[in-house]
């Protein structure tokens, strides 16, 4: 049996697995198996069930996961996120489209603390789109920034999608983070450009919010200290050498559960809560990587990587034309796909084109990682779309879509400066 035709045959049946929303884990596994079966035995596949199950489940640096997740539940089950939205609606909500910008702002704040750009979307919209409502904001562009803004979640450290991608490819999670610092930093900016722009074109869109004193200023600031501080401590300490990502995720998960049990947010009931889902959304990680290394050695057996770098280098499109190339595939796929379900799909194909054409695998991380983020907006699927629909119900689908399209250019502003300046990525990483 030809292994690249099982290969092929394979991920054609995966691709359709997901397309009818069987869950990523069930029909990588399915697949994987099946796959590993076929091409060098049954008892080869169980042996790899049994042994990559048991590898995972014992790598101490997955930790991460666990205590970063925990960390953005508590944060935003003790309101520290409503905090920052506020100091930030508090400093720039008086100006034309201040709210939005504000929101924005809010969005990258809180995902510098959970992590996902789901979470990051629904907590934010569930907290600014009432306010955007009730200053007359136009619906298309309060949904379109939050369902943006969200994306910033899987951008800026700590980000889950670096997590994954550093263990799929064996790379450093802490210089990952820091490549994700100042590309994050540009896309925030961007948006809140798309914002001014947007209001400059149509007033209407994004009335002026009232005037705050420089008390109130001084007050909301005071009160977004503290969140501020856990993500100096936790990005700060990985930069500085001070302690490692698995460290970082230990100290900012205890300093988010000090805080609120300090302040009294924090309550048994609203821990236990936040517990409680960080380990569902834990566990579903944890089946996802699994079965992520179920399918890895499946597509390693079929040659297929070998096959895709074969063709690719036959095409001599060089280093950026071969970029564009798996850039375009990550867009398209992201039309359908979710973002981890993507990493794991392609990356085992794509990291050996990458490696041998000498692209840095820090810097294409960075690229990979923002086109999975476009692909969270992008129609038909985008699933923030979705989340902030389930939010704003009265808005139609369609106009949260055309909200966020501009916000879908300036992330493809974003990743063509960061081709043409990798060092934009590269700078922090290695000033480590």
């Amino acid at each position: 049996m030809n292994p690249v035709l099982v290969g092929t045959v394979g991920l054609g049946l995966l691709l359709a697995l997901l397309l009818i929303r069987v869950p990523v884990a069930f029909a990588m596994f399915a697949i994987g198996f099946c796959g590993i079966w076929l091409l060098n035995g049954f008892s080869a596949a169980m042996g790899l069930l049994s042994s990559e199950t048991f590898a995972l489940a014992s790598n101490a640096e997955l930790i991460v996961v666990p205590l970063f997740i925990l960390m953005g539940n508590v944060a935003s089950a003790t309101g520290m996120s409503r905090k920052l939205y506020d100091a930030a609606y508090a400093m720039i909500g008086q100006i034309r489209g201040g709210l939005a910008s504000a929101t924005v702002i809010g969005c990258g704040g809180f995902a510098a603390l959970s992590g996902s750009s789901v979470a990051s979307a629904l907590t934010m919209g569930r907290v600014a789109l009432a306010e955007m409502d009730r200053f007359n904001y136009s619906p298309r562009l309060s949904t379109g920034v939050v369902a943006a803004g969200g994306t910033l979640g899987i951008l800026i450290p700590p980000s889950t999608g670096f997590v994954i991608y550093a263990i799929l490819t064996q790379q450093s999670i802490g210089r990952l983070f820091m490549a994700g610092v100042l590309p994050g930093i540009l896309l925030l900016t961007l948006f809140i450009l798309t914002i001014m722009v947007l209001c400059w074109i149509w007033p209407e869109m994004g009335p002026r919010g009232p005037a705050t004193s420089m008390a109130e200023k001084g007050r909301a600031f005071v009160g977004a200290v503290p969140i501020l501080t856990v993500v100096l401590v936790t990005i700060g300490g990985i930069y500085g050498g001070i302690f490692s990502p698995t460290e970082a995720a230990g100290i900012g998960a205890a300093l988010v559960i000090v805080i609120g049990a300090i302040g009294r947010s924090l309550t048994l009931a609203t821990f236990w809560q936040a517990a409680r889902s960080s380990i569902v959304t834990t566990a579903s990680v944890m089946l996802i990587l699994i079965a992520a290394h179920l399918i890895n050695p499946f597509i390693a057996l079929s040659h297929l990587p070998a096959h895709v770098s074969d063709i690719l280098v036959t095409l001599d499109l060089g280093v950026y034309g071969t970029l564009l190339i798996i850039l375009g595939i990550y867009l398209v796929l992201g039309c359908f796909l979710e973002g981890l379900a993507m990493l794991v799909l392609t990356l085992p194909i794509f990291m050996p084109v990458v490696l041998q054409l000498g692209i840095d695998p820090i810097w294409f991380g960075v690229l990979v990682v923002l086109t999975l983020e476009m692909g969270l907006i992008s129609p038909p699927v985008g699933i923030n779309v979705f989340i902030v629909k389930s939010v704003a119900r009265a808005v139609p689908l369609s106009d949260i879509f055309r909200g966020v399209m501009p916000f879908w250019f300036a992330m493809l502003i974003c990743l063509l400066i960061i081709i043409v300046l990798p060092q934009l990525t590269l700078w922090l990483p290695n000033m480590m």
